[in-house]
């Protein structure tokens, strides 16, 4: 199987097809990825073994030269996360209006000309209803025009396969193929990756509390100045509910790095981290003034990408080769979920056996 990862980030669909292969062996290959963010590039070829592939580099200038494209291997499996911000519910919400956003017609200009067996594509949730739907339909047909007839897509949460953070994500999945009683949704595909997750060499979390490091560098613990902020409710203008200690963690952000309130980033307190019995130790109400007499954290590099289905290793490769922690937790926060693509391939390459 010969695979494209398109916006790769740090790879969370490579990953996840590298694992699925060596757990089923199934022959795969990425071919080729492109990425224009250099540090996300330095990471991505640091965690995987890329000499032998096309690194495409910034997709737009790729694919202004048509001969690029052609000359790109046959492609069984084209995936990518492309770019949000211009569809996610914290930006403006300009959708194509925005470049950011543009690059999806990049992908069309691949599938037009190398027609790829499967395309699987993830994007924020607010893709769904951004401009009253409009944008969402206008995709789903761009991907019927290239030959795509049958486009499935749904809203896949990582909790639900077996990583402590809820992150909701809409995935597409198009095939010019058409299969008599197919179905493609989160519910149907963690039902069959339900019976197998535990047998797969993926990282499986009950709680945060499972990824949290017992010691780690003093920097990554909240000032007293900066805990009283952290830790409020907001202000007249702004007002939400700041709790710490999520069991479940919030969704991973690019800016995590910058430190938002509570009920934007996760926080952890020493109870909390050094409790063996988590459960038990929220049980205790505490105070924000208690609370703040407790030493109060924000997660690490590490434990975000943990947090992603990331394995330790994979970090510390990316953490080697020189990439800064404000770099790592944007990577972080901006992949896809390894757990929850591997439980999609899963689904289609393992159970129904697609090939």
């Amino acid at each position: 199987m010969n695979h494209l990862e398109l916006f790769a980030g740090i790879g969370g669909f490579r990953q996840a097809l590298t694992l699925l292969s060596e757990d089923f062996d199934i022959p795969q290959a990425t071919i080729a990825f492109s990425e224009i963010d250099s540090s996300a590039v330095k990471s991505y070829k640091a965690i995987y073994s890329t000499e032998n592939e096309l690194e495409m580099g910034d997709i737009v200038a790729f694919n202004q030269d048509e001969k690029n494209i052609l000359a790109l291997p046959d492609i069984d499996l084209l995936t990518g996360g492309f770019p949000c911000q211009a569809f996610s519910m914290m930006g403006k919400q300009k959708g194509f209006e925005d470049m950011r956003g543009n690059v999806f017609f990049q992908i069309l200009e691949i599938l037009k000309r190398k027609k790829p067996k499967y395309v699987l594509l993830e994007n924020v949730r607010n893709l769904k209803t951004h401009n009253n739907g409009q944008t969402f339909a206008y995709i789903l047909e761009s991907l019927k025009n290239c030959g795509y007839e049958n486009v499935y897509f749904d809203i896949f949460n990582t909790e639900d396969f077996g990583l402590a953070q809820k992150r909701n994500r809409v995935f597409i999945f198009a095939t010019m193929e058409k299969f008599e009683g197919f179905s493609f949704t989160s519910k149907v595909v963690k039902n069959i990756f339900s019976k197998v997750m535990k047998d797969t060499s993926l990282l499986i979390q009950q709680t945060t509390h499972d990824i949290l490091e017992k010691t780690v560098d003093e920097k990554f613990y909240l000032s007293e100045t900066i805990k009283p902020t952290i830790l409020s409710n907001g202000t007249k203008t702004y007002h939400s509910k700041s709790e710490i200690n999520p069991l479940i963690a919030k969704p991973l952000t690019a800016t995590m790095v910058k430190m938002h309130r509570a009920c934007q980033d996760n926080y952890f307190s020493d109870g909390y981290i050094q409790a063996v019995d988590p459960v038990a130790y929220l049980e205790t109400i505490y105070t924000k003034e208690e609370l703040c007499k407790q030493r109060i954290r924000k997660i690490t590099p590490k434990e975000a990408f943990l947090l992603q289905g990331f394995s330790a290793e994979c970090f510390e490769k990316a953490a080697s080769a020189g990439v800064s922690n404000a770099q790592l937790y944007k990577q972080a926060g901006n992949a896809v979920s390894v757990n929850t693509v591997y439980a999609i391939l899963y689904y289609l390459f393992v159970h129904l056996k697609l090939r």
